[in-house]
């Protein structure tokens, strides 16, 4: 088995000429004999016991051809593409020149990364907007865990009031019959929460339990099921308990249950401290992806439309094994959605093109740069995946190759050379106008001052963002997040 030729047949296109000598062949065949001999009906001998020649005489010579072929094809190409030394970024295209028991003479074409150009991409000017913690954002983040953390009080002193917890039995009935899902016992219901149809939760404010009694209402003309849309029903209601949510105080004793502090003070400055870092994560991640766009608009390449088909193939597939994590699978998801396959990958395309074009330009720039990884950066960089992926080293290093993840890694060198040379300015982020009275229009028409921005020369001459320490590095990405079209 050997490459004879690798020539470029169009723009982007290679044609890989590729021999398989008699020997390998023969022993694919006979491989491919055996395996399906047993399956074979001759006239004058039990199935499975028919010599190999007369199968031939009576099927044809190639009975086994297509077959042979086929079991040596993924490895006779990979051999191929890899002594080729091209990098294949589609499926490849076979077709048979020759087969006969002196071998196989075959042609495989396979579209390859483009030439790619880039200019400009450092210096580039980005706007970084931090956005300032509120108070009330703080107080929202602890109200959450303060709910999280509610304990369920019987109340048997009281009719029910909104936001109680009620546990009911019911059964609905339209036109003096019980429909089909109606019914239910000890059914625990949010008052206030809408959950049920609009007015059956009010009709439960102000019951005692105990209290049997009915709840009229109307379904609404776009419910889910047909049958009973648009149509008044009456639900025969029973309250059987009536809960309320008591929530723990705001204090130091809160703050030990829910967290590793000693004070509420001390828990409150960290809920600030951690909402704070989210938002300057979110503004590192903004003018990563206005660095990301400008790259991709200087970038020049006649990208192959194989590329992006191949990268829309990728993102399905990686979206069919989340929704199988979840128990679910594109199938059910399309049965749910209305959607199709087809719908899918139009909605994922433009993702999957920007995919394609990020990678080909922090390749680019990392050549241009001559951007190295050391075995030192690689070994550290499989230490991270196996923790990410909680496995051994070694069983990283078995699924990911060496050389692809070196390459992974100067992407992400790129992207921090690009980052580190830009210009960033940081800005407040805009308050909303407010429309003053027309008697004071005068005040209300003059220039609003412009926004001030904060930026420090570099020695290298290159202007980053003032800031009383560093911004914090990406995260090395995952190897399903990069690399997908290699």
């Amino acid at each position: 088995m050997s490459l004879k030729e690798a020539k470029i047949a169009d723009k982007n296109l290679y044609e890989l000429k590729i021999e398989i000598d008699p020997g390998a062949f023969a022993e694919a065949v006979d491989k491919i004999y055996k395996k399906r001999a047993k399956n074979i009906s001759v006239p004058g001998f039990r199935r499975g016991k028919a010599p190999r020649s007369i199968v031939e005489k009576m099927y044809g010579k190639g009975v086994f051809y297509e077959d042979a072929i086929n079991e040596l094809l993924p490895s006779v190409y990979a051999d191929a593409l890899k002594e080729s030394g091209i990098a294949a970024v589609s499926q490849p295209d076979f077709s048979i020149d020759s087969v006969d028991e002196n071998g196989v003479a075959l042609t495989a074409k396979v579209y390859v990364k483009p030439e790619v150009a880039i200019d400009g991409y450092k210096g580039i000017e980005v706007v970084k907007t931090v956005e300032e913690t509120k108070d009330s954002e703080v107080q929202d983040e602890i109200d959450r865990v303060r709910d999280r953390n509610a304990r369920m009080i019987d109340v048997t002193d009281r009719a029910a009031e909104n936001g109680d917890t009620a546990n009911i039995d019911f059964e609905g009935f339209v036109d003096d019959k019980a429909f089909e899902g109606g019914k239910a016992e000890g059914h625990e219901l949010i008052l206030g929460s809408g959950q049920f149809i609009p007015g059956f939760e009010d009709q439960i404010i102000g019951k005692n339990i105990g209290d049997a009694f009915d709840v009229n209402v109307t379904f609404p003309a776009e419910y889910h099921a047909e049958e009973l849309a648009g149509k008044a029903a009456v639900f025969k209601v029973k309250l059987n308990a009536i809960k309320r949510k008591e929530l723990p105080e705001l204090d130091d004793d809160f703050a030990k249950d829910v967290s590793d502090f000693d004070t509420f003070a001390a828990y409150e400055a960290d809920v600030r401290a951690n909402i704070t870092s989210r938002k300057e994560k979110s503004a590192e991640d903004a003018v990563e992806e206005q660095l990301i766009n400008t790259l991709i608009e200087k970038l020049e390449a006649d990208i192959p439309e194989a590329m992006f088909v191949t990268e829309t193939e990728n993102f399905v597939r990686d979206y069919d094994t989340r929704l199988r994590m979840q128990g679910l699978d594109l199938a059910k998801y399309f049965q749910y959605t209305g959607m199709d396959l087809d719908s899918l990958r139009t909605q994922m395309r433009p993702q999957a093109e920007k995919q394609v074009k990020t990678r080909l330009a922090l390749e680019k720039i990392a050549q241009l740069e001559n951007i190295t990884v050391s075995q030192e950066e690689l070994e550290a960089e499989y230490t991270r995946l196996a923790e990410a992926y909680n496995m051994e080293s070694d069983k990283i290093k078995e699924s990911i190759e060496a050389d692809a993840l070196s390459e992974d890694i100067k992407v992400k060198k790129a992207v921090d050379l690009v980052k580190e040379a830009a210009v960033i300015k940081t800005e407040a982020p805009k308050k909303a106008s407010v429309k003053k009275a027309p008697a004071k229009k005068a005040a209300a028409d003059k220039e609003a001052a412009p926004k001030k921005t904060t930026t420090t020369k570099k020695a290298s001459g290159a202007t980053t963002t003032a800031a009383k320490k560093p911004a914090a590095k990406k995260a090395a990405p995952k190897k399903e997040e990069i690399d997908k079209a290699e």
